[in-house]
């Protein structure tokens, strides 16, 4: 008899970009979707937020995951399947989220770098300290015609206590990519108040849901049915490139 006074939850709001360009959804081959099914799964919860094209980001890591076209591509090949038994017609292609190690190192002088379209990459810092050899990096990369993209720069703790280095970063031409994730409050509230520093400071290139799994989805739609994610999605509009960048 009480349920007339319950609240009905709250729609949730869209993102301002239709292109994702981070997450882990290539099935079986990093520490994200384990099957085609559940990748297909974490698809159609991404298009419930607005999301209408995806390019994927294996980690390539040394020792860890070190794929390259030959495990990303039939991998994909199979979510495609799945998608396409399900009707659905998103357009799921792939680039890679690459650590900054020798393997990275390696590849870049091997020119076996897969990158998004219009010769971007994204690459990731180590989460216990900053590579030693960064600002040379970024000036070799933009040198080599590449246009670098640092991923989830929210989530170093190593720059909480100096985010000056953010804009020193930014300044010396690597774009920034937030994750969806940090402005949920899913790592913690250093990263989410980080995160929301670089949106005020005008310093976010891109955003990236960082997908995984069903746990971080669930995490993304409560966010979205928050007062916050409206704001930060309003203040993200005008500076984000997702949408544009990758044409």
């Amino acid at each position: 008899m009480f349920n007339f006074f319950k609240s009905k939850p709250k729609e949730p709001v869209k993102l301002c970009v239709n292109t994702d360009i981070h997450c882990h959804v290539v099935p079986g081959i990093d520490d994200g979707a384990k099957s085609a099914e559940s990748a297909a799964d974490l698809i159609e919860r991404m298009q419930g937020w607005g999301i209408e094209r995806i390019i994927a980001s294996p980690h390539v890591t040394q020792e860890t995951f070190e794929n390259n076209r030959n495990t990303i591509e039939p991998a994909l090949q199979s979510l495609r399947a799945e998608l396409d038994k399900r009707g659905n017609g998103i357009d799921v292609l792939h680039s890679a989220e690459y650590r900054i190690d020798e393997l990275f190192s390696q590849r870049l002088e091997d020119n076996d770098i897969m990158t998004y379209p219009n010769d971007y990459v994204l690459i990731e810092n180590s989460f216990l300290q900053e590579p030693w050899n960064l600002d040379q990096l970024v000036f070799d990369l933009q040198v080599r015609g590449l246009r670098p993209i640092l991923a989830h720069p929210e989530r170093y703790s190593y720059y909480h206590s100096r985010p000056e280095r953010y804009r020193q970063l930014y300044q010396a031409g690597l774009s920034l990519q937030i994750n969806l994730l940090s402005l949920a409050g899913y790592y913690g509230a250093a990263e989410q108040k980080i995160a929301r520093l670089l949106i005020e400071e005008g310093l976010v290139g891109f955003i990236g849901t960082d997908l995984h799994n069903s746990r971080h989805a669930d995490s993304i739609d409560a966010y979205l049915r928050t007062s916050a994610a409206r704001a930060d999605m309003e203040a993200l509009a005008p500076m984000v490139q997702n949408n544009t960048a990758f044409l």
